[in-house]
């Protein structure tokens, strides 16, 4: 992995951690779905605005719509969704530390469905995220939980982790920037429709909600989500996705920072075992290998 690569990671983790804490403050003053769904809506609207303005169009194959279909329902839709009616009872730095799971489910899956090799390094580092996540949540357990709202943030990962298997045709054939928009229209569109029958619109403005809402939109919704796509193609979809055992810290530190979400020892502790567990499975992948897609293999170009 390049030094560009590892930049993409580090700004993408930033981005993406920081979301948990401006969502929080959003659902703490708006209805969750309705206000999910306009921020695609207005992201979606200008990645395909810019997209277009840079040469790009939505001339994709028929490969290339049903993944970014697939991932605008599983990633924005289904992941997004869910953690945003969570964030109303669990606290962002939770949900952040719920999500940094995905790497594990992704490797599992590539290993079962894919015949994705891990060798022994990876494994521990896997493990010892294992751990650091553990630390953390075991810790937060301890002092009370909503469990419903833990659950969604589960069912959302597994959405996530599909989302991500599933990343890799869509990223293909030079239109990212026309396909992030399109994914995100089509998370709008399914909000949308939830939203309208299952959830009363309410909302109390200040300038907190217009700030947190504005930076939702267009740097982890629009920036954060270009980087991935990116990064995804450069890399692959499972070394990418290493880049998630960053989020407890950045989760945990942006929360406590902005929301004042409580800091323990045992935070610090995880992360460190997290920090550990990246340097493993990173070092573990420094060879190519080619990571096969679940949907339309046959559309896939080179992989990083």
């Amino acid at each position: 992995m390049d030094l560009r690569a590892i930049g993409m990671g580090l700004a993408f983790a930033l981005m993406w951690s920081s979301a948990f804490t401006s969502a929080r403050m959003i659902v703490a003053e708006a209805a969750p779905l309705h206000a999910l769904a306009l921020r695609f809506l207005i992201s979606g609207g200008l990645g395909v605005i810019i997209a277009f303005a840079m040469g790009q169009r939505a001339r994709l194959t028929r490969s290339q719509w049903r993944a970014t279909i697939v991932f605008g329902i599983c990633q924005n839709a289904l992941y997004l969704g869910l953690n945003f009616v969570a964030m109303q009872w669990v606290e962002a730095s939770l949900a952040a530390i719920v999500a940094s799971t995905m790497p594990l489910i992704v490797a599992f899956a590539g290993w079962l469905l894919f015949g994705e090799k891990v060798r022994p390094l990876g494994i521990l580092g896997l493990s010892a995220g294992v751990i650091g996540v553990a630390v953390i949540m075991g810790s937060r357990l301890s002092e009370g939980v909503s469990l419903p709202g833990l659950a969604l943030c589960g069912m959302g990962v597994l959405a996530l982790s599909f989302a991500t298997l599933s990343v890799r045709s869509a990223s293909s054939g030079g239109n990212v920037l026309m396909i992030v928009g399109l994914q995100m229209l089509v998370g709008s569109a399914c909000l949308g429709t939830v939203a309208a029958v299952a959830e009363p619109w309410h909302v109390t403005w200040s300038a907190r909600l217009v700030t947190a809402f504005a930076y939702t939109t267009l740097v982890p919704g629009l920036a954060a989500t270009w980087v991935w796509f990116t990064l995804v193609k450069r890399i692959g979809a499972v070394r990418a996705a290493t880049f998630h055992f960053l989020n407890p810290f950045f989760g945990v530190a942006i929360a406590a920072t902005l929301l004042h979400e409580g800091l323990e020892w045992a935070d610090v502790l995880g992360v460190a075992i997290i920090a550990a567990g990246i340097l493993a499975v990173q070092l573990s992948r420094q060879s190519e290998r080619r990571m096969p897609v679940p949907v339309a293999p046959q559309a896939a170009t080179q992989q990083g």
